[in-house]
């Protein structure tokens, strides 16, 4: 589809961001938009703002937690324990296939 048939673009600014480790992006957006207060850092990933002097905090990241740590933190031994022993007693009496 060329020019022609698009019609002329909207108006444009281009809008500098900047991120914590002081990258900077430039979006562009319509002049009429509306602009975001935030913008993910094409380069890392962090959010960036508007004002230089006074970035978005970095994410904290979370630690990778497996299937077990996640239970750990629902269940007390003592329930862990129930639980194991009752999934047991049903494999000894041959009703796996009834979980």
């Amino acid at each position: 589809m060329g020019e022609a048939e698009r019609g002329e673009a909207a108006p444009r600014i281009r809008v500098s961001y900047w991120c914590a480790k002081g990258h900077e992006t430039r979006p562009s957006f319509a002049a009429d938009a509306q602009l975001p207060d935030t913008w993910d850092c094409p380069r890392c990933g962090w959010p960036a703002s508007r004002n230089r002097d006074e970035p978005p905090a970095p994410p904290k990241t979370e630690p990778y937690k497996t299937h077990l740590a996640y239970v750990r933190e629902r269940r007390t031994p003592e329930e862990g324990e129930a639980i194991l022993a009752e999934a047991l007693a049903k494999l000894r009496a041959g009703q796996l296939g009834r979980f």
